[in-house]
């Protein structure tokens, strides 16, 4: 369950996805469907590389970009409201832990008050 609670960063790869494709669309540039793949695959990597504290999904963010060619400048359309949305997808992310936690102890034969 550690390594699982370390990898489900969830939360930090939809914000990830979209803050790029807002970024994309801010800057009138179109994504193809090849580079939106390239978005999601690489968000998804970045998120279980990235740090449990708050920004970190900022900064893991500029691999993003970097891999289908956005300016980093765009960062700083979203710095402004980074930390109401950092609070939400770590929301997202406690509970894809909270119910990978509740199926385990299910699995082992725990009784639960749920």
């Amino acid at each position: 369950m550690p390594l699982g609670a370390t990898i489900n960063m969830d939360g930090t790869a939809l914000y990830e996805c979209v803050a790029v494709i807002f970024i994309a669309q801010a800057y009138g540039i179109d994504l193809t469907v090849g580079q939106q793949a390239i978005v999601v695959l690489t968000a998804l990597l970045a998120a279980i590389g990235s740090a449990g504290i708050p920004m970190a999904g900022l900064v893991m963010m500029t691999i993003v970009l970097t891999a289908v060619n956005l300016p980093l400048e765009g960062i700083g359309l979203i710095l402004a409201v980074d930390r109401i949305l950092d609070m939400s997808r770590t929301t997202v992310n406690v509970w894809g832990d909270t119910c990978v936690a509740v199926i385990i102890a299910k699995s082992e034969g725990e009784t639960l008050n749920v």
